[in-house]
Parts: structure tokens; sequence; C-alpha cells
């Protein structure tokens, strides 16, 4: 039995879509999107909103799968009564392409050769993401975005769409995020592709049934310490007196790390996780004069949070792209949250995140009613 405030059980849809040119030139023929939806949309189409998944996210961001007990991603914010309201809005999350969960990406099969595209598939941007995105909404006949949402990755995304389509999009929830990557998040993005390009098994992106396991373990360990908090890990693990045997794991943090790194290799791709980290590491809209530059045609209203204990997306880049809002008169709200959780924070129920989302878009809802009578 799931909850009464839950979407219940939902199912994943494949969309195939018409042919779409990346940045770089390179066709992606045919195009394939991953994507759920919750909720009803208006007989207006003026209610849907884009929610955006982070690095190792996908379509499943709410309710059950058949046979499942794990709830999608975000599900803690949408549903009935919940920050996305899915009594109110129309609710659609995608798979990025360039994953490995339904969208084209690497183990998509290349009809060409009858095998997965692997390390031949081109490399795609996180506007390339957007786009294809913008391909499915056309194909549902969704012309207008109530908001788009996403926090990390997610929140590069639902920037790049304030950018790309100023007059579609009408409010904007970024959290957890930034305009570009510094050189610290570069690198450890960099540590994590040297450990799958490391591995044996990787054979130049071409391994078929035999994946560099160990390599995007060890990548996913890496990943997965710069989304935590020293405040949460202390809490969470403490410090136990070692055994001091150099063959085994002394302390319960290093246990945990393994155990995240194995079961991560059972559900994501080794090529997808380096094509994704790129379009990350890629992903520049600028700093100071030219991220304002890059906003100036924005035309959404902005909610942005940040989090006191995220040391991989630190606040203070959440303030840059508030700061070239503001200089462009573009209404924006600013909160930095104070959360022990890391960078995951915003993916963890939290009341006060859930309360900022819920108040901005009932806001947003009724100003939009005001404005239109």
């Amino acid at each position: 039995m799931f909850p009464k405030d839950s979407v219940g059980i939902v199912r994943t849809q494949i969309a195939k879509l018409p042919d779409l040119t990346l940045e770089n030139g390179a066709v992606i023929s045919p195009l394939e999107i991953a994507y759920e939806t919750y909720g009803i949309l208006n007989p207006s189409r003026t209610n849907a909103i884009l929610v955006c998944h982070a690095l190792s996210g996908n379509a499943h961001a709410a309710g059950y799968h058949e046979g499942s007990d794990k709830a999608g991603w975000w599900d803690g914010y949408i549903g009935p009564g919940k920050a996305f309201d899915t009594n109110k809005y129309y609710i659609i999350s995608t798979n990025v392409i360039g994953g490995c969960n339904g969208s084209s990406g690497p183990t998509t099969i290349n009809p060409k050769t009858n095998k997965p595209f692997g390390s031949s598939f081109p490399f795609v941007s996180i506007q390339d993401m957007v786009n294809a995105q913008k391909l499915l909404l056309d194909s549902l006949g969704i012309n207008e975005l109530f908001c788009v949402a996403g926090g990390s990755m997610g929140g590069m995304q639902a920037l790049q769409w304030s950018v790309s389509y100023p007059d579609i999009v009408k409010n904007c929830i970024i959290l957890a995020s930034a305009s570009e990557h510094s050189a610290q998040q570069i690198a450890f993005n960099e540590v994590g592709r040297q450990a799958i390009l490391s591995d044996p098994n990787w054979n130049d992106g071409e391994y078929g049934d035999n994946p560099p396991k160990k390599g995007l373990a060890l990548a996913r360990m890496v990943g997965h310490v710069t989304y935590l908090s020293d405040e949460l890990m202390r809490e969470k693990f403490g410090r136990k007196p070692p055994r001091g045997n150099i063959k085994n794991t002394d302390f319960a943090v290093g246990s945990y790390l393994i155990y995240q790194g194995e079961t991560f290799v059972d559900r994501f791709d080794a090529n997808s996780y380096i094509y994704v980290t790129k379009a990350l590491d890629h992903f520049s809209l600028g700093r100071g004069e030219e991220l304002t530059l890059n906003l100036s045609r924005v035309k959404a209203n902005f909610l942005i949070i940040a989090f006191s204990s995220d040391w991989l997306y630190p606040p203070y880049q959440s303030r840059e792209i508030v700061k070239s809002l503001e200089v462009n008169a573009i209404p924006v709200t600013y909160c930095e949250v104070n959360f022990s959780k890391g960078h995951d924070s915003f993916l963890v129920p939290n009341p006060e995140q859930h309360h900022l989302i819920h108040h901005f878009l009932e806001f947003a809802q009724n100003f939009s009613i005001f404005y239109e009578i």
C-alpha cells in the first residue's frame, strides 16, 4: 500500500522522435527520450512543470514502478499536496540523452552495427539535453512551461532552458547548482573518469558485456564523497579505532563507500558516466559580465536555493547567478538553507525546501491568474 500523498504506480514511457542535430553538428537519429508524467495537463496546457535530474538520475522522479517498493528520486516533493502538487500541475520528468536509462546514449543500439554505440556515440552538451527535451514537449503538444526545476546538473538544465527558450519558461527553480564548473569540480570528475579509463576492461569504451566495474565503482566512490558533508559523515559513521589490517577496510565510512560503488555499477553505464560528467564540465554560461550578458534575455521568475553544507556546489556559485539576474532586473528569490546533508540536500525531504518551492509556485500561479484577468 502506498502513502496517500503518492502518485502511485507509474511507468516510464519511451518517445521516438525526429532527428536531433547536436551543437557539434552530429545527428542522433532516431532520437529516443525516456519520460514519466504525473498529474493532469489542463485544457489550456499551461500547468506543465519539467523536472530535470542530476548526474546519476533518470526519468523515474516520483511514484513506484510495478513490483518495486523503491520510490522515484524526488518522490518527497512530487505528489498530491506536495511541493510540486500533482493536484495542480502536470509534472514531466525525462532521462537525459547520453544517459543509460532509456534515452539515446552509449547503451543504445546502433542500427548500422546492431551493437551498442559505446564510445562512438556523439558528445552531448547540456544544451543538447535541453533541445531534446524541447522536442519531447513539442510531441506532447506543450508550448509553455509553467516551471522548469532541477538540482545540480538538473539546475544547469533549468538555467539553460531559461536562456534557450525564454518565451516558453515562465518560472525557474534552481537548487545546488552553478553557471559553470570550477576547476575543483572538474578535477573531481576527471579523477572519476580516469578511474574508469584505467580499468583493464575499459577497452576504449568498447567493453560489451564485460564492463569496467572496478573503475566505475571507484568513480562513484569519489563522487559520493563530494555529495556528503563533513557533519553528516561524522554523524553517520563516527570514528571507531582502526583494526590496522592493511588488507581490509578499517572504517565504517570506507565500507559504506564500497557498497555505494558496488551497487552503482548494477544500474549505470561506464560510458554514460563519462559522457554526462563531460557535459557537466563543458557547460558554461560564464561568470560576472559574461553570465550577466547570457542572462540578459531571460524572462522567467527565479527561485534559487543553495545549502550551507554543500562544498561541491558552494553557495557562492548560486549567488553569482542571483547577482547576474538582479543586474538584468529579473525577479529572483534566493535562499541559503542551513541543512547538514551536503550537496545531496536538495534530494532529501526537508520542510524548508518544501515550503520555499510550494510558496514560490503558489505565488507564481496566483500572479499569473491575476495578470491574465
